[in-house]
């Protein structure tokens, strides 16, 4: 795990008012825990985000009042752009909980030790969690189910995780 990763804690939605406050997409546990991680930043690390304040709007939607951002204007030009914090300051995960960023990098191996390749995502679409492992060879990319039967394995310091595919991903395809 490299502390020096960048976690995706929110996204800015529309301004709300005309004194620079902007809405904002929470995806921390807490929808609030995103003012805790102190100033956070864009993808590039070009842009740093001080939140003055923040307030509930419902559900995981908050108000929130960024430091250098006083006008409905400069607000909007913020619109869509993703919100990160620093990995080292969240919280440990707790038992059996990843964030997704501990995962992209790790070398993916078979129980036997055979290299499928690197995980390059980890998606959620709605059905649950999915690891994306780019072959070392190059071709398809290998979707499977991030589930303890499937991943019944991680070795951080090892940088490896144990992949064990599925029955129909597994199988030969039938011959002509």
């Amino acid at each position: 795990m490299r502390p020096d990763r960048l976690l995706l804690v929110g996204v800015f939605g529309a301004p709300q008012g005309v004194r620079g406050e902007i809405r904002v997409k929470s995806f921390t546990g807490d929808p609030k825990a995103i003012g805790a991680y102190g100033a956070l930043t864009d993808a590039t690390r070009s842009s740093v985000f001080a939140f003055e304040r923040l307030r509930a709007l419902k559900d995981d939607m908050l108000v929130v009042k960024i430091t250098g951002f006083e006008t409905r204007e400069a607000a909007a030009s913020l619109t869509g752009v993703e919100i990160y914090a620093g990995r080292d300051r969240m919280p440990p995960p707790g038992e059996d909980e990843y964030y997704y960023a501990d995962l992209v990098g790790l070398d993916a191996v078979t129980a036997t030790g055979e290299r499928l390749g690197r995980v390059t995502h980890v998606s959620n679409y709605g059905a649950g969690d999915i690891l994306e492992i780019a072959p070392d060879g190059g071709g398809e990319t290998l979707l499977m189910p991030f589930t303890r039967a499937v991943a019944p394995t991680i070795d951080f310091e090892a940088g490896r995780i144990v992949v064990e595919p599925p029955r129909e991903v597994a199988a030969e395809p039938d011959a002509p």
